[in-house]
């Protein structure tokens, strides 16, 4: 590891004679007297975090960029131009404070942590349901208003799932095998939490965490046909969902044909006007700032669908690099884990790639929704959309990820995590 050699030489050197003197020779000079220069050693990933601040960074700018219009709309009219961003920039130092907090706790910690996690998490998604407490926006209750930021209970429960279902395989691994014992008390949690979320409704943070819980149990050793069955079930479950809602079955006609009469000026209208975006944008787009459809064309620019903006400001080149950014993250994140798992740190392994199996899905979607390849879901991009309570947990579970990097780091130097 990059600065460890440094200091292995220098302790071989200093075998023989005092550790602030040491005779050191290089090619056919002698240097007697070299003081010893204590190497600095790097706790963590520091690409992984410096991948993350350009992301925070480019968010943040696109935020602004996406929403300095909106004053202009008559909903938004007690608003400044600087609203959005100044919110979403507190949101960003309160998720770096928090997530410096989380980096401090050991996994062990949050291994015992994890089911009072999910039940705390569990007790929010019920609390967010009733009138006097949840916030509803489009006729969907998901908020909890704080003042200075809303809080949405789904973010919290991803990560509560995520550590819950790492928890469970570890004590579980001794019946991986069967699946009664080993997938059936997993699937009851996850059914408990999906009847939550789709009571406000909330399908897409549902879908993420179906496959954060899945991707956790195939990782942690579940049988591969027992992980196919659950899968099939999964499906057709999602499948019977769409076909018993009249409004979700018209979301996938829409996406089918966005552009039809029928569906241009209604459920196609984002998608239809998404597409657009990016056609405006060509190679290298017509520059930051510069978007058209940011000016109450497309609905939700700033957040579910910031990637159009992108698209359309920095054209092909600027959708090319910012996919690049999220498979090479999600790739960092999954090495973190798989070494972790290496090192014995099961429950720490199944943490990291949960989080990267939660990045890279969640990216995946929001991406596909926006290029018009998958039907309309209201998922964020991490790390970068508008969005206090995701933006929040996001910068939490990187901090997670960083701090099982932090302690493979320490057993491979022979110390405790």
């Amino acid at each position: 590891m990059p600065g460890l050699g440094g200091r292995d030489l220098a302790g071989a050197l200093a075998g023989g004679g005092s550790r602030d003197d040491l005779p050191v020779r290089l090619s056919n000079r002698t240097y007697a007297g070299t003081r010893n220069v204590a190497v600095r050693e790097l706790g963590f990933d520091q690409p992984l975090l410096w991948v993350v601040v350009a992301l925070l960074a480019w968010g943040l700018v696109m935020v602004y960029s996406a929403s300095i219009a909106l004053p202009d709309n008559p909903r938004f009219a007690n608003y400044a131009h600087t609203h959005f961003v100044l919110r979403h920039g507190v949101s960003m130092l309160i998720g770096v404070v928090c997530a410096m907090v989380a980096f401090q706790f050991p996994m062990r910690s949050w291994e015992k942590m994890a089911p009072w996690l999910f039940a705390a998490a569990l007790v929010l998604l019920a609390l967010v349901l009733l009138p006097f407490v949840g916030k509803g926006v489009n006729g969907a209750r998901r908020w909890i208003s704080l003042g200075i930021m809303n809080f949405q209970p789904s973010e919290l429960a991803k990560l509560a799932v995520l550590l819950y279902a790492a928890n469970y395989m570890v004590r579980k691994m001794e019946v991986k095998q069967r699946f009664f014992q080993a997938v059936a008390p997993m699937a009851v949690a996850v059914g408990v939490v999906g009847m939550l979320l789709l009571a406000e409704p909330d399908m897409g943070a549902f879908m993420v965490i179906v496959v954060i819980a899945m991707g956790i149990l195939f990782l942690g050793g579940v049988n591969a046909r027992m992980f196919f069955l659950i899968a099939l079930v999964v499906v057709g479950a999602f499948a019977l969902m769409v076909m018993m809602s009249d409004w979700r079955r018209e979301r996938i006609f829409a996406y089918l044909d966005p552009w039809s009469v029928e569906h241009a000026l209604g459920k196609g209208y984002q998608l239809s006007h998404s597409l657009i975006a990016f056609g405006r944008g060509e190679i290298f787009g017509v520059g930051l700032g510069g978007s058209v459809e940011k000016l109450h064309w497309l609905p939700e620019a700033h957040t579910d669908f910031l990637l159009a903006v992108i698209g359309e400001e920095f054209g092909l080149v600027g959708v090319l690099l910012l996919i690049g950014l999220f498979l090479w993250l999600t790739r960092r994140i999954m090495h973190i884990g798989r070494q972790a798992i290496a090192l014995d740190q099961v429950f720490a392994g199944l943490v990291a790639q949960g989080v990267g199996l939660w990045m890279g899905f969640q990216a995946f979607i929001n991406i596909g929704v926006n290029l018009g390849a998958l039907p309309t879901k209201g998922l964020t991009l991490p790390l970068m959309s508008y969005g206090g309570s995701a933006i929040l947990l996001n910068l939490v579970a990187i901090a997670i990820v960083l701090r099982v990097d932090y302690e493979n780091r320490q057993m491979m130097k022979g110390g405790r995590p």
